[in-house]
């Protein structure tokens, strides 16, 4: 059977605590009753060293709350903050004291995460204080707000874009009515008029069918009867438009053929494919009566 060494329990406990107080990544000290400081870890240590203090990096001995009270410059409120956080757990009024801080330099931005907490001793309150760099997560909060003010940027620019397509498209709307109603007004004023003087005159019976579908066209022009069409979303050839026009008159197959100079058969073609677009699949659907109900 092996033997195996006596360990002393007070060293290994000692041996224990040293090894995970320097195993942490937080810089910690410990302080006693008045603010000294009578233990520091390694993370503790070597940002000493980092900073320019090396012949006391432990910093046992020196006066925590004092270098805090003498802090100047740009960092002298938050060392004295801190200062009252710590004196309120030593004090026993509070257990725990947390803060956050900057800790900028010429190499760049820095931040750290401050807590101090109670720990009582031989009927006396100590202190243990851990500083942790939290410079990535602070950083990562900068780039967040900062992404949250562009997109309140860009949302804001994008409703004062809104706003102004809104107004030009209100704009393009009565434009457009008042361009609707400048032609109707001009067709009933400047056209119906001649054409109407042209069916009083002494005209061949062709030559009056002409100027009957003129005029019923002109009238389909200024009637809502392309208007519904189009809301429809309806896309009608030209030419269906004038077999569409002429059914609406109540002409026949027949004679849509003659006015046009085109076959029988188109005109059956253009009425089949007008069904089609406006849905009439039962036959005892009346295409005329259909597209009067468009006027």
């Amino acid at each position: 059977m092996t033997d195996f060494p006596l360990i002393n329990a007070v060293s290994f406990s000692d041996l224990l605590a040293r090894t995970v107080l320097d195993s942490l990544s937080a810089h910690i000290a410990i302080l006693d009753e008045k603010g000294n400081i009578v233990e520091s870890n390694l993370a503790w240590r070597r940002y000493a060293c980092l900073n320019g203090m090396e012949e006391k990096a432990d910093a046992i001995g020196l006066n925590y709350l004092n270098i805090c009270d003498g802090a100047e410059g740009k960092e002298a409120e938050d060392a004295r903050q801190a200062a009252r956080g710590i004196r309120a757990v030593l004090a026993g009024e509070i257990r725990e004291f947390l803060y956050d801080y900057p800790c900028h330099s010429p190499h760049g931005k820095h931040w750290y995460y401050m807590r101090a907490v109670g720990m009582h001793f031989e009927k006396k309150v100590m202190a243990v204080v851990s500083h942790e760099n939290i410079t990535p997560l602070k950083l990562a909060e900068e780039t967040l707000k900062e992404r949250e003010q562009e997109l309140q940027e860009q949302t804001q620019k994008l409703e004062e874009s809104n706003v102004a397509l809104k107004v030009l498209l209100r704009q393009r709307e009565d434009d457009k009515k008042e361009l609707e109603q400048k032609m109707l007004r001009n067709v009933k004023e400047m056209v119906l008029p001649y054409v109407e003087k042209l069916k009083n005159a002494n005209l061949k019976a062709e030559q009056k069918t002409y100027t009957e579908i003129i005029e019923n066209h002109l009238n389909d022009i200024i009637s809502p009867f392309l208007h519904h069409l189009s809301a429809a979303g309806i896309f009608l050839t030209p030419q269906e438009m004038q077999v569409a026009a002429l059914v609406r008159e109540g002409r026949s197959s027949k004679e849509i053929a003659e006015i046009l100079h085109i076959a029988d058969t188109t005109v059956h073609f253009h009425r089949r494919n007008l069904r089609s677009k406006f849905g009439l699949k039962n036959r005892q659907s009346n295409l005329r009566s259909y597209l009067m109900s468009l006027a």
